[in-house]
């Protein structure tokens, strides 16, 4: 990816903020507030003892200095930790409609970033290839979640493929508290082996032991299918792989429409079998009602 003027970055990180913090101020918050809820709880003060409050929480220290009953009053930790895994390998560069992937990845990490901000929680963020290229630990603040947006739209990664396994595995030994996950891919990996794909697995596995793992996949309609043009050479943005095919023939826009589904459908099954909950973004729809539907969901299961 060739790099982009400062200038640039900066006026594209202005337009996400004014875009997504309508959309997190009239929609997202209140739902990312309900489903995402801390998991401890800290002691606030104590009060008097009234009847029906549990005995196991008299403070008895107070209790003796004061002559009568004093209970103590404890108030959920809700500060979490929210960690993005953005996948910038060269695949997510292409984009057929109004925004690449790597736009529209930005453009959701600024949702949930923004939403995490109003929840007083902290945002860290991980840019992977087949390697790990940055990694930016969690903080609070509004400057901080536009440093998260402008490092994932400016971000000039060493590699170009995918290895999100080696990502997840970075994941566990950077973050010892739990932590909200959200990997954002379009699980793009050319030269998968069965045996790295089991490997992938496992690290889903262990991530989830410790950490609430949510997957987003992104995947652009004009890589689904292929247009009747005649001889069409191909080249894989992360291999440089280069292959010509007849676009001509139907039963060759057909193989080619039945992988490509094959593969995302794979993959968002894969994941689910593994109780991820998983998105799938299309980025020819607005991302919105997809969303929301993951919120929503959460919601009822959460009754």
């Amino acid at each position: 990816m060739e790099q982009q003027p400062i200038r640039e970055i900066v006026g594209k990180v202005r337009q996400i903020e004014i875009r997504t913090r309508r959309l997190v101020n009239d929609a997202v918050a209140g739902h990312y507030h309900s489903v995402f809820r801390g998991h401890g709880i800290d002691f606030d003060e104590v009060r008097e003892y009234v009847p029906g409050d549990d005995v196991r929480t008299i403070d008895w220290n107070v209790t003796a200095r004061a002559g009568h009953p004093f209970v103590k009053k404890f108030r959920e930790d809700r500060e979490l930790t929210i960690l993005l895994l953005v996948d910038v390998s060269a695949s997510l560069d292409f984009g057929s409609i109004q925004a690449s992937k790597r736009e529209l990845e930005a453009e959701l990490a600024s949702v949930l970033a923004l939403s995490a901000t109003r929840n007083n929680d902290k945002v860290g963020l991980v840019l992977f290839t087949d390697q790990v290229e940055t990694y930016v630990p969690p903080k609070k603040g509004h400057f901080h979640v536009l440093r998260v947006v402008r490092e994932i739209l400016g971000a000039r990664p060493v590699h170009r493929g995918t290895d999100v396994e080696r990502a997840l595995r970075f994941v566990n030994e950077v973050t010892s508290r739990r932590a909200i996950v959200f990997l954002l891919s379009d699980f793009q990996a050319p030269n998968a082996t069965p045996g790295q794909l089991a490997g992938l697995r496992d690290a889903v596995r262990l991530v989830r032991r410790r950490h609430d793992l949510v997957a987003m996949d992104l995947y652009d309609p004009r890589e689904m299918t292929i247009p009747d043009v005649g001889l069409l050479t191909l080249e894989d943005a992360e291999t440089g792989e280069l292959v010509e095919v007849d676009t001509g023939k139907a039963k060759v826009r057909q193989r080619f429409a039945e992988l490509a589904e094959s593969r995302r459908v794979d993959t968002v099954r894969s994941l689910r079998r593994e109780g991820v909950d998983c998105l799938e973004i299309d980025t020819a729809k607005p991302y919105l009602p997809a969303l929301l539907g993951f919120f929503k969901n959460r919601e009822r299961r959460m009754v």
